[in-house]
C-alpha cells in the first residue's frame, strides 16, 4: 500500500463534522487559540491589577518603615506585575491567523513572553540583592513594625491569590508561561510572609534580621528563576513531556486497524500541542481504508488530549513501518548528506 500523509488540522473542521461526538476540545470553525488567548488576556489583566495594588500598598509602608526586607519584597511584586505586560502582548498576538510566512501561527510569541518573564524576575532579584547587601553595610533602624507585619500578610495574600488564579487558568489553556508565572507568584507569597519573620526579629532586638530576611528573599527569587528557565526553554527548544508521548502512543495503539506505531514527534507552540506520528496498518488495505483509520486516530487523539492543535498521521504498511524505509541511500559519487524523504499523498 502506498504511504501517504493524512493531515487533520483542528482549526479547519466544521462544527457538523463531529457534532455527534463528545470531545474535550473546542468544536466548530472558531480557532481554539483565539478562545484560549482571550482567557489568557483576562487572567493576565486581573492578576496584574491584584499585584499592582499589593505593591502600591507595600511601597507606602516601605517609605514609612524603612524596612529593607519589605522593600525587597515590594520590588519583586512590582516585577511580578510587570510580567503581565509581555504575557498580555503575547496572548493578543496569538489571536492572529496563520499566514503564508508564519504557517504555524504566532504561538511562539507566548514562549518569547515566557523568556521576558524570566528576565524580569532575574532583574528584580538583582535589584533586591543589591539593596539587601547595601543594608548590611549601612544598617538603618526599622520603624512601625506592626505596620510592616501587616504589609507582609497583605503581600502573602495578594501573591497567593494571583498565583492560584494564574495556575488555574494556565492549566485550562495549556500555557507554560502563565503556569510558570503562577508558580513564581506562589513562591513570592511565602517570601512576603518571610518579611513578618524579619519584623519579629527586629522587635525582639535583632536589627540584622531585616537584611538577613531580604537576602533570603533574593535567594528564593533566584530559585524561581532557575525553575522557570527550565520550563520555558524546554518548550522553546521543542522539548516535550515524556508522559505526553507515552499517552499519544497508547491512544494510537488502541485504535482498530492499527498494527503498530513508529516514530512519534510532538512539540508545543505556545499553548497548543502539535503531533506527527507513523502508524502501521495492514498492507492489503486500500488507500481509502487507511485514510479512514488515520481519521479515527486523529479523532481519538483530539478526544483524549487537551490543548491539541494539529495532528499529522503518516500511514505505513505494517511490513514497512517507520521512516527508515523512506530514506534515500547516499551514492558513492554524491557528497550531499543523507536525508529522509517521504512520498507525497497521491
Amino acid at each position: 500500500m502506498e504511504n501517504y500523509k493524512h493531515n487533520h488540522n483542528h482549526r479547519n473542521r466544521h462544527e457538523s463534522e463531529h457534532g455527534r461526538h463528545q470531545h474535550s476540545h473546542a468544536h466548530g470553525i472558531v480557532d481554539p487559540s483565539i478562545t484560549t488567548s482571550q482567557r489568557g488576556i483576562w487572567a493576565v489583566k486581573w492578576s496584574f491589577a491584584g499585584l499592582l495594588l499589593t505593591a502600591i500598598l507595600q511601597i507606602v509602608i516601605v517609605i514609612l518603615s524603612n524596612s529593607i526586607a519589605l522593600l525587597t519584597d515590594t520590588i519583586h511584586n512590582f516585577g511580578d506585575a510587570a510580567t503581565a505586560i509581555p504575557l498580555g502582548i503575547a496572548f493578543a498576538i496569538v489571536r492572529l491567523k496563520p499566514g503564508k510566512r508564519f504557517t504555524y501561527g504566532y504561538g511562539r510569541f507566548e514562549d518569547l513572553a515566557g523568556v521576558a518573564v524570566v528576565v524580569t524576575i532575574l532583574i528584580s532579584a538583582v535589584i533586591a540583592g543589591y539593596e539587601a547587601i547595601n543594608r548590611f553595610s549601612h544598617p538603618t533602624q526599622v520603624h512601625y513594625l506592626g505596620v510592616v507585619m501587616a504589609a507582609s500578610v497583605i503581600g502573602f495574600l495578594g501573591n497567593e491569590g494571583v498565583a492560584l488564579f494564574r495556575i488555574k487558568v494556565g492549566k485550562e489553556i495549556g500555557s507554560a508561561a502563565l503556569i510558570a508565572d503562577g508558580h513564581h507568584a506562589q513562591i513570592d507569597g511565602w517570601t512576603s510572609l518571610a518579611v513578618l519573620l524579619g519584623a519579629i526579629g527586629v522587635w525582639l532586638g535583632y536589627p540584622m534580621a531585616d537584611p538577613i530576611v531580604a537576602a533570603g528573599i533574593t535567594l528564593a527569587i533566584l530559585f524561581v528563576v532557575w525553575d522557570s528557565v527550565k520550563t520555558v526553554f524546554t518548550r522553546m527548544l521543542d522539548g516535550i513531556e515524556p508522559e505526553v508521548l507515552s499517552e499519544i502512543i497508547q491512544i494510537t495503539q488502541h485504535v482498530d486497524g492499527i498494527t503498530g506505531v513508529g516514530e512519534v514527534r510532538a512539540r508545543w507552540i505556545g499553548h497548543l500541542l502539535h503531533v506527527e506520528l507513523n502508524a502501521g496498518v495492514d498492507s492489503n488495505l486500500t488507500v481509502t481504508e487507511g485514510h479512514e483509520i488515520a481519521k479515527e486516530v486523529q479523532h481519538q487523539l483530539f478526544r483524549h488530549l487537551e490543548h491539541l492543535g494539529n495532528v499529522i498521521v503518516n500511514v505505513d504498511p505494517d511490513d514497512k513501518l517507520g521512516e527508515k524505509y523512506y530514506r534515500i541511500i547516499e551514492q558513492p559519487y554524491n557528497r550531499d548528506p543523507i536525508h529522509s524523504h517521504r512520498k507525497a499523498a497521491g
